[in-house]
């Protein structure tokens, strides 16, 4: 298998990459090195494999279809897996125009670049956020996802739809896959568990937003990485399936575990509920289990420990550059 890989520098990207590497696949990483966040994370994760021989990274954003169709030919891939995006729900509130030309404009260049080289597998990394704040909870994939409360949502969403059209269309077979708060190492600063941990550590206020009882089902990095390989082993025609955890946590019981794995008392800062946000996310996982086998392992009481451990080693140890 020969995959071009979006986003292949950040968080779940390079997870992905590692898992890929040992499975012995050849990926070809492409990334724009943007300022989202930090790029020297960024670099300091492509440097991770940039000795393995099975790996070629290479600056570039997805939003110039010459240089997909370009790398798309050149390295003959058989398969694509689209992580790249403008992420976040309440920067995506700030700035609506980027977020539609990186998310939606970005996917159609990419979607296009296939299209016009011949490569029709794709599997797409969408949002728990398409449902907005959906009344059926669990969330199913068959429940109405066209009332998103934020620019970031309403991108998600048209990426997905695209996606479908080029299914019906063109013969893609297309996976769509919509995470649900995925955490753990090398997951971006700029996510809620980062700051928490990061502040509580050093003593500082945290931010918490509405009254601590909104909802999230988070998704330990190491089950959303065997969610997406177990589509790549099974998924055809067009699908869409939800990539959770195995349980939701209210926003105070997880300043609670963060409290208790850094062994630190977190001072808050309350603050309203923000324009965007929603009130809990939950996963019915019935249908990625039927159709992938998919089923978490990893518990929030297992996985924020593992993630804390993992900052405290590599954060605060380790300068980036």
């Amino acid at each position: 298998m020969r995959i071009l890989l979006t986003g292949a520098a950040g968080f779940i990207g390079s997870h992905l990459t590692e898992h890929l590497l040992q499975k012995e696949a050849f990926v070809i990483g492409l990334d724009n090195l943007d300022n989202q966040y930090d790029p020297a994370l960024k670099r300091r994760n492509v440097r991770l494999f940039q000795h393995q021989p099975n790996y070629q990274f290479l600056r570039g954003d997805i939003r110039d279809q010459s240089v997909v169709e370009a790398v798309l030919q050149q390295y003959e891939c058989d398969t694509v897996i689209h992580l790249a995006a403008q992420t976040g729900v309440r920067p995506s509130v700030i700035d609506p125009a980027l977020y539609f030309d990186v998310n939606v404009t970005g996917t159609l260049s990419l979607l296009e670049a296939m299209r016009k080289t011949g490569v029709r597998r794709l599997v797409m990394a969408s949002s728990s956020s398409v449902y907005g704040d959906s009344i059926r909870v669990p969330f199913r994939e068959d429940d109405c996802a066209d009332r998103p409360l934020s620019p970031y949502a309403a991108s998600k969403r048209s990426a997905e739809l695209l996606s479908h059209t080029y299914h019906h269309l063109y013969g893609f077979q297309v996976a769509c896959l919509r995470f649900f708060t995925v955490y753990g190492p090398r997951q971006r600063p700029n996510m809620a568990i980062s700051q928490f941990t990061e502040r509580i550590l050093n003593r500082l206020p945290i931010t918490l937003y509405g009254d601590g009882s909104t909802v999230r089902e988070y998704t330990y990095i190491d089950d959303t990485i065997s969610g997406i390989v177990q589509v790549l082993n099974t998924s055809r025609g067009f699908d869409v399936l939800n990539i959770g955890g195995l349980e939701t946590v209210s926003l105070l019981k997880l300043v609670q575990l963060i409290e208790q794995s850094t062994g630190e008392k977190a001072l808050i800062d309350w603050q309203p509920m923000q324009p965007g946000d929603v009130i809990q996310t939950s996963a019915d996982l019935n249908r990625a289990y039927d159709q992938i086998a998919y089923a978490p392992s990893v518990s929030i009481e297992e996985g924020i420990p593992r993630f804390v451990n993992w900052y405290r080693q590599s954060v605060v140890r380790q300068p980036f550059g």
